[in-house]
């Protein structure tokens, strides 16, 4: 059977620009050879039918096509059992061309070595076309590229670019590698790095990917990674490292195979015994013998499972989807609980100062205050205080010795003291009195905002209220998935009434609110205990949820290493319906999985008892076999056809299409 290819083939360690364009089918070689051999016998059958030849000249046509079709597949099996002690589909099928030769059937044998090679020629090139599909977005990705050197534009190969060095890239042409832009402004179709096909705006300070297409503007990039390392790359090298793992069902059906195989050859063995008890005749048990090799061997069986996986990890990947291998995308068709982060999840995570109350009424100094301990944080409200603080052209305080309190806020020393910016539970747990301000904190809570407070270590200075967004697309992918039959779930560090208010615009099931990140993990071990539960963040901060549920997602990664790396599964688009396109593509592999599993269970329990009873030929056997083994490989690509997406079309070369649909922000 197919073996996967060594990782070592994968784009990313390839020095050359693009990788190598598949071969056409007729050109690989065991499909090549098998075809040339069956060619050859057939020259040699038709010969001896109309008498133009001898049997004795017939036979030397076919002692030529043996060893030309059966030799690739053979010689894999062959090294199977010597280098790893199993027993494969191959040496089956050796066997039983041995029997066939024995017996003197060497049309049949010509016949079940030329329809096996071709098969298996055929089932290693589609897997091969469905593995390496991924590899074909490097080809949208310019040779050249328009480098500033010495204040001229000169042409370079696009790998030459180093980081540092900065390149120009006019309308309509696309970006050789990441980079951050540093002068002049655009829209860009992001969409073979995120699948996103709306047009993103982009100005000085930006950061763009290789391949994106340049809309109306012409624009400066300052390279961030090389051609190598930039994130196309490797989101092919992830794609393709995915589709080498093996989830548990594919595990073990090759756990299966390698048992089952044995047993057959041990039952052939059996058969051709019969005659020394029996004194029947030894040629009649040695046919059956042959036949049940041919019958039993589980092709389909063992096949059915990774074209499927390779076909639906490699149409993920060019949808911005990055599945981290099989187990994940089985966890995906058989997930029914699905937990949500809030902020930056369900919401823009883009929240906005509403309300400022200082208790001394110097509310300038309190947001001065707060934006000082909040610079150095990554957190959306922490980014939301320091960006109100410069539209109203406050200065932040000077702070020193920035802590940041897990779950809780963040602390740092003003001028000696100790200051904190955190949630009222926070100064609660910490026995501050919150006095007149726990009716306005209560007010604002009920209004579906978020508070926190400014104190230093003995009184609050007031208070702090913010709002997100939530997103546009929330509702509908929410309810999408209660269609499908998936609970959801809430779990969120904020108030209860912010995320009851959330949950009830969005008709979430279920909600846990004031959670830490160690209750978050908690809760999702909790929900895991009655089946898969799938845990969508937006990064670092959701880490141990991701980690603690069955699978992880991850939000809007794309250009981040560290949360592509951590996360199961990750959207490269920050964009909610992404997770609904991924938990489709779950079932759809999950559904055909079955089906070719079905199928070929059905095959080989209609096959194995006319080979025992010896009411089938060798060929007749090898050619239902083989048509049900192609049958499971052309199911299983139908995994990776996916729907044309509007406005992410390429031209029929491969290249970028050159106009874009109307420009607008993501």
């Amino acid at each position: 059977m197919t073996r996967p290819s060594s990782k070592a083939d994968s784009p990313v360690s390839r020095t050359a620009n693009h990788p190598e364009a598949p071969q056409a089918w007729w050109r690989h070689p065991p499909l090549r050879n098998a075809l040339t051999a069956g060619a050859i016998g057939l020259v040699g059958f038709v010969l001896a039918r109309f008498g133009v030849v001898a049997e004795s000249v017939e036979r030397v046509f076919y002692w030529i096509a043996i060893p030309l079709g059966g030799f690739h597949w053979a010689r894999e099996g062959v090294e199977e059992l010597v280098e790893e002690r199993e027993v494969g589909i191959e040496i089956l099928m050796l066997a039983a061309t041995v029997g066939c030769a024995y017996l003197g059937l060497w049309d049949e044998a010509a016949a079940l070595v030329v329809l096996f090679g071709a098969a298996e020629g055929l089932e290693e090139h589609a897997f091969q076309r469905a593995r390496n599909a991924i590899r074909g977005l490097l080809d949208l990705t310019p040779k050249q590229a328009c480098a500033l050197r010495d204040g001229q534009e000169v042409e370079v190969e696009a790998t030459d670019l180093q980081r540092g060095e900065r390149f120009v890239v006019r309308p309509g042409e696309s970006l050789a590698t990441d980079g951050t832009i540093v002068s002049g402004s655009t829209s860009l179709d992001e969409s073979i790095v995120t699948g996103e096909s709306v047009p993103v705006d982009k100005g000085p300070g930006d950061e763009v990917f290789a391949a994106s297409i340049n809309g109306q503007g012409s624009i400066t990039v300052e390279v961030t990674a090389t051609f190598e390392d930039n994130t196309l790359a490797k989101i092919i090298h992830l794609v393709e490292e995915a589709q080498e793992q093996k989830g548990r069902a594919q595990a073990w059906i090759e756990r299966f195979g390698r048992r089952y195989s044995p047993a057959v050859l041990a039952g052939a063995l059996i058969l051709l015994l019969v005659p020394w008890f029996t004194g029947s005749g030894s040629e009649e048990w040695t046919l059956r013998a042959v036949v049940l090799l041919v019958a039993a061997a589980p092709c389909a069986l063992v096949i059915s499972l990774p074209i499927a996986v390779a076909a639906g990890i490699g149409a993920a990947g060019r949808r911005g989807i990055l599945i981290k291998g099989g187990a994940h995308l089985e966890h995906l068709g058989a997930v029914r609980t699905i937990a949500f982060d809030k902020t930056g999840t369900l919401t823009l995570g883009r929240p906005q100062v509403t309300e400022l109350f200082a208790v001394d009424d110097d509310e300038r100094h309190l947001l001065s205050v707060a934006a000082g301990l909040e610079r150095s944080s990554e957190h959306p409200l922490a980014r939301a205080i320091v960006a109100a603080a410069r539209d109203r052209e406050i200065e932040p305080a000077e702070a020193t010795g920035f802590r940041a309190l897990t779950g809780a806020g963040v602390r740092a020393e003003l001028s000696g003291t100790t200051w904190y910016v955190g949630s009222p539970a926070f100064y609660q747990d910490h026995g501050y009195e919150l006095g007149p301000l726990e009716d306005r904190i209560r007010t604002l809570q009920e209004e579906g905002k978020t508070v926190v407070l400014v104190g230093d270590d003995k009184r609050v200075a007031g208070l702090i209220a913010l709002q997100d967004t939530i997103r546009s697309d929330a509702q509908r992918v929410i309810a999408s998935l209660h269609a499908m039959g998936i609970r959801t779930v809430m779990l969120t560090g904020d108030n209860r009434r912010t995320a009851d208010r959330v949950a009830r615009d969005l008709g979430i099931d279920d909600v846990r609110a004031g959670l830490d990140p160690d209750e978050k993990a908690a809760a999702v071990r909790e929900l895991s205990s009655s089946g898969p539960v799938l845990m969508v963040g937006d990064g670092v901060n959701d880490a141990p949820a991701l980690a603690s549920a069955t699978c992880g997602v991850a939000m809007g990664t794309a250009g981040s290493d560290a949360a592509i790396e951590a996360a199961d599964i990750a959207l490269m688009a920050d964009d909610l319906k992404k997770l609904e396109e991924a938990l489709h593509l779950g079932r759809k592999t999950r559904r055909i999985s079955g089906q070719n599993i079905v199928f070929s269970l059905v095959v080989l329990a209609a096959l194995i008892p006319l080979g025992l009873a010896g009411v089938a030929s060798v060929v007749l056997i090898v050619l239902v076999h083989e048509a049900s083994e192609l049958l499971a490989v052309a199911n299983g690509l139908r995994v990776g056809r996916l729907p044309r997406k509007a406005g992410a079309a390429r031209s029929s070369t491969g290249g970028p299409r050159r106009t874009l649909g109307s420009s607008g922000t993501k």
